[in-house]
């Protein structure tokens, strides 16, 4: 099957009918066999009856449904265990992304072999100040972090090769960064291309502040994870020891202080006495906590099953 296009949506009855013949007419037109996979994420209206009613008319279409609102980033991951396209293509099921753009992100994954090519909506139809301008300051927080130069990390308009999302795993919000996540896991050319960005037809926006607080913090836990994911110690560890000396350093050279004060016969202050023995003795308890708590990490990761899946390129028999 060359073409595997996943549409996670919530409450979209009005566009899906639409969105599907759209589809159907530029994949016949490109000679592309296909499938759809809608994944219902709890909608509260007719959007599985809808889906449904399409597989019916077309067994392409295909339908997962999820007994509560879980969120995009579950959507996405249940999808990317059933597809089974070459090319897995991701879009939105408000119409705000155009299916016109399906052939040529697809050629861009089979012939100049991108692992995932990530749509810029250069020009938007959005709120100015409640999308453009979060999504702008988001999207150049992300180049900084993780080295990639694309304009538009949260477009849902993405084109992955199947290997890319069989091999990931995304979860919480971590929809957005899902390249990010492809080249952490060793997946390296990612490419960007223009798309249309429609204006909303049907329905309402589903964006809020929250969703751009919680992608920041999203942001530095996958940077965290990333890096001391299968070595806690060595970030827990390493601060831990630099409290806990820069604690009892502090108090030696109060001790001293005070033996020197002492020894010639002038006032001094005991050392319990004095405020800095107590920030001293507050960072050496935070430097074993943390030490503690980077030991505890070391026990965990040890026993996750996936610590040593790692992802082979090639072999040779």
């Amino acid at each position: 099957m060359n073409l595997s296009i996943i549409i996670p949506l919530y409450n979209e009855e009005e566009s899906l009918p639409e969105l599907a013949a759209w589809i159907e007419r530029v994949t016949t037109a490109n000679s592309l066999s296909y499938e759809v996979l809608m994944v219902d994420d709890g909608s509260t209206d007719r959007s599985w009856e809808v889906i449904e009613n399409l597989h019916a008319q077309n067994p392409n279409i295909k339908g997962i449904k999820f007994r509560r609102n879980y969120g995009k980033s579950a959507a996405l991951n249940t999808a990317f265990q059933a597809c089974q396209g070459d090319v897995v293509i991701t879009m939105d099921a408000d119409l705000q992304d155009s299916p016109d753009e399906i052939p040529e992100l697809y050629r861009m994954i089979t012939e100049e072999k991108y692992d995932v090519v990530s749509g810029w909506k250069k020009k938007r139809y959005d709120n100015v100040l409640l999308k453009n301008i979060p999504s702008k300051l988001f999207n150049r927080t992300t180049q900084r972090v993780s080295g990639i130069k694309l304009h538009d990390f949260n477009c849902g308009l993405k084109a992955y090769r199947k290997e890319v999302v069989k091999n990931i795993e995304i979860y919480s919000e971590m929809h957005r960064y899902i390249p990010v996540i492809a080249k952490w896991a060793g997946f390296r050319k990612i490419g960007e291309k223009v798309v249309i960005h429609q204006k909303r037809k049907y329905g309402t926006s589903k964006f809020g502040w929250n969703r751009f607080v919680n992608g920041y913090l999203d942001l530095m836990t996958l940077s965290f994870t990333n890096r001391f994911k299968k070595q806690p110690m060595h970030f827990f560890g390493l601060w831990g020891s630099v409290s806990f000396l820069i604690g009892l350093i502090i108090v030696i050279i109060m001790i001293i202080k005070k033996l020197v004060l002492q020894s010639q016969g002038e006032l001094f202050r005991q050392v319990t006495d004095q405020p800095l023995f107590y920030l001293a003795l507050l960072a050496v308890v935070i430097g074993c906590q943390l030490f503690l708590a980077g030991f505890l990490g070391e026990l965990v990761s040890g026993i996750d099953p996936k610590r040593d899946n790692y992802l082979i390129e090639k072999t040779l028999e």
